[in-house]
């Protein structure tokens, strides 16, 4: 960032009243127990391993709670973030969905052989409802076909619980097995419906059973997301609740020594972002020639798409991200540093080959899946490669402050207004400088013995997969 830029900013921050810094009664955050009133799964896909072999993604949810609830069901494709499904479902107390997200024609589709209640109700018998790409014709993307479909991420938002005894909780309740699913209109339900409790947690499995491959991942859970009252229902048909409705939109997150309560300065979004910063992502890769291995990682950045599109004011957000979305996607600068596991070290290109010129190293998706040596354990269109010389190892990657290069006020950065609280119980507040991009994910590696003879002389397949959530760096100043 240009010296004019840093000092009107840091002036124009310093004018801001008091920092807004204030106590609040509840305040997002990242639960480590895995529990919350928002879910956010990282990835999700139907591409092919190889042609004819391809992933399926299964899907759950579990209401942990003694407390029914109403919950929006939201999948976002991987380039843009756009809506290609969301509907209305309602968890009976201790009730678990699931559902599988498959190929269907050109895209994607959802299904379930569940018995909750969905409105609008998916396809019985397990057909699948196809996903669909009216909200991004017309994007500044390349690709508008329902390809497009094919691999992205899930959220799943806790809309509120259910009065006990009122005609939806009695309608959303299962007896023998399966719910009635009445008193499901819109408005029975807003005047059924009390703030939200949390408790909701699930997981992913990337399944590709041609290949012999599964992956899990457990979606990243928010506590205390919404503190709203009675009858606060988003409608069916409707994009709300989505991330930034954050309420209220402060957020509270532990680093190193410190505790850390910040609320924005820009947009509520910034609430969200803060609790996913980081400066460095870090994990293993796994190339072994002998068992013919193979490493992708995830990359996922859950609130990038507040940060370039235009609002409903009409104002043009254009900050923490670098660029905004064109034909070739909204790219943000990154390094790579490589190490293998004796502490031999390399700095590699992330890119595709041949490199794109002028982006050699960028990430430029909302879901992007960073390839080791072409490996293409998912099989990902939103790929980056990155080619490296050792067989394992781990690396560093690193999201650096442009001096140039971008589209708004500043990126890779986040000035919260925050008040920190060392373990030591002292106490200050000012402006908090979070410095990366907010991102979340999970790595994962294959392993491949080829055909094998048993004790019993019967030849076996010998395939395996793993997988392991990011590691990372956070720097506040």
């Amino acid at each position: 960032m240009n010296t004019f830029k840093k000092k009107s900013l840091y002036a124009a921050l310093a004018g801001v009243s008091a920092l807004g810094v204030t106590g609040a009664a509840q305040a997002v955050n990242v639960n480590p127990d895995g529990l919350g009133q928002v879910l956010i799964y990282p990835y999700y896909t139907v591409r092919d391993k190889v042609a004819g072999a391809p992933f399926g993604t299964l899907l759950s949810v579990v209401n942990s709670t003694a407390s029914a609830k109403a919950v929006k069901v939201r999948f976002n494709e991987g380039k843009n973030s756009r809506e290609v499904l969301d509907f209305n479902l309602f968890l009976s107390k201790k009730d678990v969905w699931t559902a599988a997200v498959l190929p269907s024609g050109e895209g994607a589709g959802v299904g379930t052989l569940d018995k909750s209640c969905t409105v609008p109700a998916l396809p019985a018998a397990g057909a699948l409802q196809a996903f669909v790409n009216y909200a991004y014709l017309g994007d500044p993307v390349e690709d508008e076909s329902l390809d497009r479909t094919r691999e992205g991420y899930i959220e799943i938002i806790e809309m509120g619980t259910l009065e006990p005894g009122s005609a939806t909780e009695i309608g959303v309740t299962h007896k023998a097995g399966v719910p009635p699913c009445t008193a499901l209109g819109d408005t029975t339900v807003a005047s059924n419906i009390r703030a939200p409790s949390g408790g909701l947690f699930g997981g992913v499995t990337l399944i590709n059973v041609l290949a012999g491959e599964d992956f899990t991942e457990d979606a990243v859970a928010l506590d205390f997301f919404r503190n709203t009252g009675s009858g606060v229902y988003d409608l069916p048909g409707s994009i709300k609740p989505d991330l930034s409705d954050v309420n209220p939109p402060t957020a509270v997150l532990f680093s190193g020594s410190n505790v850390y309560q910040s609320t924005p300065i820009f947009n509520n979004i910034d609430a969200i972002s803060a609790l996913f910063m980081h400066e460095h992502i870090y994990n293993e890769f796994v190339l072994d020639t002998g068992t013919k291995s193979g490493t992708d990682w995830v990359l996922t950045a859950p609130t990038k798409r507040y940060y370039y599109a235009v609002l409903s004011s009409g104002v043009a957000v254009d900050y923490l991200f670098q660029r905004n979305m064109g034909v070739d996607g909204a790219c943000d600068d990154v390094t790579i540093t490589v190490y293998d596991r004796e502490e031999n070290t390399v700095t590699p290109n992330v890119s595709f080959s041949p490199p794109r010129p002028g982006k050699p190293n960028t990430l430029c998706w909302e879901a992007n899946v960073l390839t080791f040596n072409g490996s293409q354990v998912l099989g990902s269109k939103n790929n980056r490669s990155v080619t490296v010389p050792y067989q394992n190892g781990w690396a560093d990657l690193f999201f650096p402050v442009p001096t140039s290069g971008f589209d708004g006020f500043f990126a890779h950065y986040l000035p919260m207004n925050t008040t920190v609280t060392s373990l030591s119980g002292a106490t200050s507040s000012g402006v908090a400088t979070y410095f990366g991009l907010p991102i979340i994910g999970f790595a994962v590696q294959t392993f491949n013995n080829g055909t094998l003879t048993n004790q019993a002389g019967s030849l076996v397949q010998s395939q395996y997969g793993g997988n392991f959530v990011h590691k990372g760096l956070r720097r506040i100043q």
